[in-house]
């Protein structure tokens, strides 16, 4: 909770046991997602053990939680897969189109122990402090380099070296993403989910693969996203990979304008933007419906304010001098990573979209 009784996100606790409880099951050699289960809390972690061993608890209030980090899991696999490999890649990865999206451990994700995230205990992690978490030093404390980390020529071809996560959440990339040794990372997010990862990572010891993380404070309803990256040290003039993942449907749709507005006046040519929103589904909107009004939503508070087709995303990207590349939804995803889908209609309506910035056309001469 921060100083004005706002708390951390409970959507984002949920997506990271979903992680958390996919990491190993679902996807192997594809997802991996070691960090998650650090994150989480003790009594976070209870249903994850049940989903994990396929045990679900007693009452139906239980099993509704049960279940909802089930599906989560479902869900996170396909997107975090697309997302990731985007990241690795650049625009032109497919994940639909037969690309190769490479290996959850090694070179991609990094494993639980060793030097590309650490483990839980002993000497080769320390807890992220400061404004600014800078690269671990030390043999066994430091970034992946070499040739898990990629080469100089590798680093450049995929995320590049700024990379822009709005409304970051519990996202674990910058401690378990090699690729991200030579990458500076601002990770953008409200205060008060700011405030409760920050003791997150604290306790969980957790080391940063990124070259440095740098974590900016931003309420998106209120607060301007330049000035505070600016304050933040974010080159606008340099390329950037901005990632909006799990965020666009929380937001209406004048302030997802406002924000895309922002990051484009701060995008130069060679940037690329990753993104997750939601489509129109009256199913999907009918059972979110019925969760809140039953009250057994773990994400009651957090309801959904815009949804976009599409063609309507293209459009408004367009708009701000961004071409998409690729739009898949995430159970044609799923389904190529061969990973569940009794969730079809959450799957059917989530979907990651690229989006590389377009020059900017000449203004008129002067006169």
């Amino acid at each position: 909770m921060d100083e004005n009784g706002r708390t951390a996100s409970r959507t984002a606790v949920l997506v990271c046991q979903g992680r958390a409880a996919a990491d190993g099951r679902a996807a192997v050699g594809r997802f991996a997602d070691p960090v998650a289960i650090r994150l989480l809390r003790p009594e976070e972690r209870t249903v994850v053990d049940l989903v994990r061993a396929g045990t679900p608890p007693e009452g139906w209030q239980a099993r509704t939680g049960y279940e909802s980090v089930r599906a989560c899991a479902e869900i996170a696999v396909p997107r975090t897969v697309a997302i990731d490999e985007a990241l690795r890649t650049g625009p032109g990865a497919g994940l639909v189109a037969g690309a190769d999206v490479g290996s959850a451990s090694g070179t991609g994700a990094g494993s639980a122990s060793g030097t590309g995230v650490g483990s839980a205990t002993g000497t080769g992690v320390g807890p992220a402090t400061g404004t600014g978490v800078g690269p671990a030093t030390g043999a066994d404390a430091g970034p992946a380099t070499g040739a898990d980390a990629g080469t100089e020529a590798g680093v450049d071809a995929g995320v590049g070296r700024q990379l822009v996560i709005l409304g970051a959440g519990l996202d674990t990339r910058a401690w378990r993403l090699a690729e991200l040794a030579r990458t500076d990372v601002w990770e953008v997010d409200h205060p008060a989910s700011q405030q409760d990862k920050r003791a997150r990572l604290a306790a969980a010891e957790a080391r940063p693969t990124a070259r440095a993380v740098h974590f900016t404070a931003v309420d998106f309803a209120v607060d301007d996203l330049s000035a505070a990256l600016d304050a933040a040290g974010h080159d606008p003039a340099a390329p950037t990979t901005w990632l909006w993942e799990g965020v666009i449907p929380y937001l209406t749709r004048a302030q997802v304008a406002v924000t895309l507005a922002a990051l484009a006046a701060r995008t130069a040519p060679g940037s690329t933007l990753v993104l997750n929103y939601q489509s129109p589904s009256a199913k999907a909107a009918a059972g979110r419906l019925l969760t809140r009004l039953l009250g057994n939503s773990v994400t009651a508070g957090e309801p959904w304010r815009s949804l976009w087709t599409p063609g309507r995303m293209a459009a408004l990207l367009a708009d701000h001098g961004l071409h998409v590349t690729s739009d898949h939804d995430l159970l044609t995803l799923a389904r190529a990573l061969d990973t569940p889908t009794r969730s079809r209609s959450s799957l059917r309506t989530g979907r990651v979209a690229v989006a590389v910035a377009t020059p900017r056309r000449p203004g008129p001469p002067a006169h």
